[in-house]
């Protein structure tokens, strides 16, 4: 009989047990992978995406060690501490060619890890080991190595956007994509950075991630932060919120010249009308939008964590074994007051 593992099985958001499965097996070009450490993403807790795949193991910022080689393995060993990225670009087709890893077909669904992060074991295919592990750097721990993943996508963003020294930036949302998005740019040179949520709780995470200011989401969100910003629109604002509201505001405050990151998914179908001569041919703006990060994201988002240049410790509020995982996703999904849900699989 198959040695069996513990893994949190999502149904739905309000549905997630504790179930078993046999761990996997690997071949001669893969790891598998003992998970100490994986965080719950914001986009486990879409169900709209989720719905018609169910049941499955959801889970992808991962790290821990590796429990077996294949034959073929060089660049690891057994007790390695790794992480790992679930989705890889293949590095061979125009968009790598061109530098737009995160547009590649393998990157967006090609690749994935069996069967998911919230589970005791994980097998790493060889494309991944190829090209999506990486050790972790001294002294950082395995709580710390799952932001690797979500900050890389975070950097990815601000590297698109190409943020000046000096300038400031609105981030409207700061759930934990917000809160890295705040940390990043103040780590990066930005200028005046205000924030803006719906939640006092978030906000004040935000001061203390390195808003200059936070304000409530509310009606008059525009005008106060424009007034916020010495009475000036913001060369860059990124938009941590699928919500319609937030999106308007954020073409409102933007200055001439300036770019919107749209960094969160909508609801499912949501589209949004807007004046393509306001937005676009009077104010010269940019509307972009970011996806993944790439694995030369992943190595830089390392170096971060390893510097103390992003605290993403501090940012960690919650922290559960696999048999309370549902408490976990009652949380992300919920919206209240929590930053960085952590499961543990070993526990």
């Amino acid at each position: 009989m198959k040695k069996q593992m513990r893994v949190a099985m999502y149904y739905s958001n309000k549905d997630v047990r504790l179930e078993k499965m046999p761990v996997p097996e690997i071949g001669t070009d893969e790891i598998l992978m003992k998970i100490q450490a994986s965080g719950i993403c914001g986009s486990d807790v879409m169900e709209w995406y989720r719905c018609e795949k169910v049941p499955l193991v959801l889970g992808h910022e991962v790290s821990g060690t590796v429990e077996k080689v294949g034959a073929d393995v060089v660049k690891f060993k057994v007790g390695d501490k790794i992480v790992a990225s679930h989705h890889v670009p293949c590095n061979t087709c125009d968009y790598c060619h061109h530098g737009d890893h995160t547009a590649c077909k393998s990157l967006q669904g090609g690749t994935n890890f069996y069967p998911g992060g919230f589970a005791e074991y994980v097998r790493l295919p060889a494309i991944n080991v190829d090209r999506g592990v990486y050790h972790i750097p001294e002294p950082v721990n395995f709580e710390e190595a799952t932001f690797a993943e979500p900050l890389a996508c975070v950097l990815r963003g601000q590297k698109k956007m190409n943020i000046q020294h000096g300038a400031s930036v609105f981030i409207i949302g700061v759930g934990i994509s917000g809160l890295l998005h705040v940390s990043l740019a103040r780590a990066m040179g930005a200028g005046k950075i205000i924030a803006a949520d719906i939640s006092e709780y978030r906000n004040d995470m935000a001061m203390r991630f390195g808003a200059d200011l936070s304000l409530f989401s509310d009606k008059d969100l525009v005008k106060n932060l424009i007034k916020a910003n010495d009475g000036k629109k913001a060369k860059n604002v990124i938009v941590c919120t699928g919500a319609l509201p937030a999106i308007e505001a954020a073409l409102e405050v933007v200055d001439k010249g300036g770019t919107v990151l749209f960094f969160a998914p909508t609801g499912e179908g949501q589209t949004l009308p807007f004046s393509i001569n306001d937005v676009f041919w009077k104010k010269e703006v940019t509307l972009m939008t970011t996806y993944a990060g790439a694995p030369a994201d992943h190595i830089a988002a390392l170096e971060l964590i390893r510097a103390g240049s992003v605290p993403v410790e501090d940012m960690i509020t919650h922290r559960y074994g696999l048999g309370d995982a549902q408490k976990g996703f009652d949380l992300v999904a919920g919206g209240g007051d929590s930053v960085k849900v952590i499961i543990l699989p070993q526990k």
